[in-house]
């Protein structure tokens, strides 16, 4: 099969780090469904894992964990999907299910996990293999290539949203206005909730607009209101403290990023007055579940910009240079 192959970390900035190669087709293990990959999401964390950002990456490695594809055969004991069904396949692909934190139903932090395009071969190609029971139906109201970003950017700014502990009809501020975010607004909407966007980026501010944002601005502007919850999707700490001076009393702060850049000494009159931070860390296969509902309820629209597989550096580059609306997606 074809697939898309990282041998070495390096910037994406000036090089191609990833190879388009034939590479043996793999083969669905006891339990395993193998994949007919028809589109793969191209997510911020791929940056992460191709320009060693994110540690001791499977090598040779084939990234994407924003897959979408037809299940082409089943391996022994797999009855979970019938041959021809559509599945997704998210950034967990496995997990112990014995450790302390599986026991206690958050499977998200297991000690012993596997990570799609990560630890495990991912996305970037025309075949993959998965266990049953970590796949997600994908509904029908959504095409491959819109649903291929509801299964990172959308799962975990879902997650994100549930951290943040956000309610109906409060403030919501969103920091970086990427993939992820542009999901998280319209279930924020879908909830009566005002959203306060924060990004440098004009097409991005107009996109939040558009997506009914009730004000936006660069992340250090400060809104007319105070926040009840604040989200941040971009990968540098400077923005925590600013984005704590424009929480309330009691609000929460969740951080959503793998990896991100050192976060600055600030005075603790920020935090103080029980206000929360707290990272974001994977999901469960429920909160893949929970959303991908929800999704096809409201219904989510994604903002897709679409690329072949031998492409898949340029996409990278342009993700890395914020010139990407929306989310970019693969079409294998």
């Amino acid at each position: 099969m074809k697939a898309q192959v990282l041998h070495h970390t390096q910037s994406i900035e000036n090089h191609k780090p990833l190879a388009l190669e034939d590479v043996p087709r793999p083969q669905p293990q006891s339990g395993e469904l193998l994949v007919k990959v028809r589109a793969c999401g191209i997510c911020h964390t791929d940056l992460h894992v191709v320009e060693g950002e994110l540690p001791n990456p499977k090598l040779p490695l084939i990234p994407g964990h924003e897959v979408v594809g037809v299940v082409e055969s089943l391996g022994e004991g797999a009855d979970r999907f019938e041959l021809g069904a559509r599945v997704g396949i998210p950034w967990l692909h496995k997990t112990d299910q014995t450790c302390h934190f599986c026991q206690i139903g958050s499977e998200n932090l297991c000690v012993n996990p596997l990570f799609t395009g990560y630890t495990v071969d991912g996305g970037y190609a025309e075949y993959i293999t998965v266990p049953q029971d970590y796949a997600v139906p994908i509904p029908d109201r959504f095409s491959d290539v819109e649903a291929a970003p509801l299964l990172c950017a959308g799962i975990v700014g879902f997650r994100s949203i549930r951290l943040s502990e956000l309610q109906p009809g409060e403030r919501l501020g969103l920091y970086g206005f990427g993939a992820s975010a542009h999901i998280a607004i319209q279930v924020a909407r879908h909830w009566g909730c005002e959203v306060y966007v924060f990004t440098r980026s004009e097409e991005h501010q107009r996109h939040a607009s558009e997506l009914g944002a009730t004000w936006v601005g660069e992340a250090d502007y400060t809104p007319p209101k105070k926040l009840d919850r604040a989200i941040t999707f971009a990968p540098v700490g400077w923005i925590i403290p600013t984005a704590l001076g424009h929480l309330r009393k009691g609000g929460t702060l969740a951080i959503n990023a793998i990896h991100m850049s050192d976060i600055p000494q600030f005075p603790y009159q920020l935090l103080w007055s029980e206000r929360t931070v707290r990272s974001v860390a994977n999901a469960t296969r429920k909160d893949g579940e929970d959303f991908m509902q929800l999704a096809a309820e409201i219904p989510v629209h994604t903002e897709t910009t679409t690329y072949p597989l031998d492409d898949a550096n340029h996409a990278l580059q342009l993700l890395k240079r914020s010139e990407i609306n929306g989310a970019a997606v693969l079409e294998i």
